[in-house]
């Protein structure tokens, strides 16, 4: 599993800065030429992409932590063993939910506010001198951030409940074997 989040981790953070990149690049998004729209209209759909995609693999991760856990609570209960690493499981999982709701949340407050930004929308506003594409800017910012530090804390949570997997594994393999079960 964490060969397959780093990979799909990289990947979101990546949908995201491009989406970044192509929103800076856009010069005066109100201009009527079809170029200026055409970048536009990149720039949303790369960075719902990335919102999507940036959700996916926080929910793949949730899942993930939701799955091994029952399986661990179920092999616990085959096997008689201790439910330390059951318990360590759910600590994991709970550490990092916080995390990604508030990504996701960070995520959407950030398509929000660059649909408030667009010139074609009724609903900009302004908070103070801050116009609403400096907001979403900021937002923006703010979601790639998080998500950055979120995916280096979900990936030290996998590593530390694949070591829990493992010592669960060992465990089973020792009883089965004394047992003279297949292995």
């Amino acid at each position: 599993m964490k060969r397959i989040f780093l990979t799909l981790s990289v990947l979101s953070i990546g949908l995201l800065a491009a989406s970044m990149v192509l929103g800076r690049g856009i010069d005066d998004p109100a201009a009527a030429s079809r170029a200026g729209q055409g970048s536009v209209g990149t720039h949303l759909l790369v960075g719902l992409g990335g919102l999507v995609f940036a959700a996916m693999v926080h929910a793949l991760v949730l899942t993930y932590f939701m799955g091994t856990g029952r399986w661990m609570e179920e092999t616990s209960r085959a096997y008689a063993l201790a439910d330390d690493a059951r318990r360590e499981n759910q600590t994991l999982k709970y550490r990092i939910v916080p995390a990604l709701v508030g990504c996701v949340l960070l995520l959407v407050l950030a398509g929000a506010t660059g649909a408030a930004a667009d010139p074609a929308s009724p609903a900009d506003f302004t908070i103070g001198a801050v116009s609403s594409a400096t907001l979403h800017y900021l937002a923006a910012v703010a979601a790639v951030g998080l998500n950055l530090v979120s995916y280096v804390w979900e990936y030290l949570a996998l590593e530390r409940n694949a070591e829990l997997i493992d010592r669960v594994m060992r465990e089973v393999r020792r009883i089965r074997e004394e047992r003279g079960l297949p292995v």
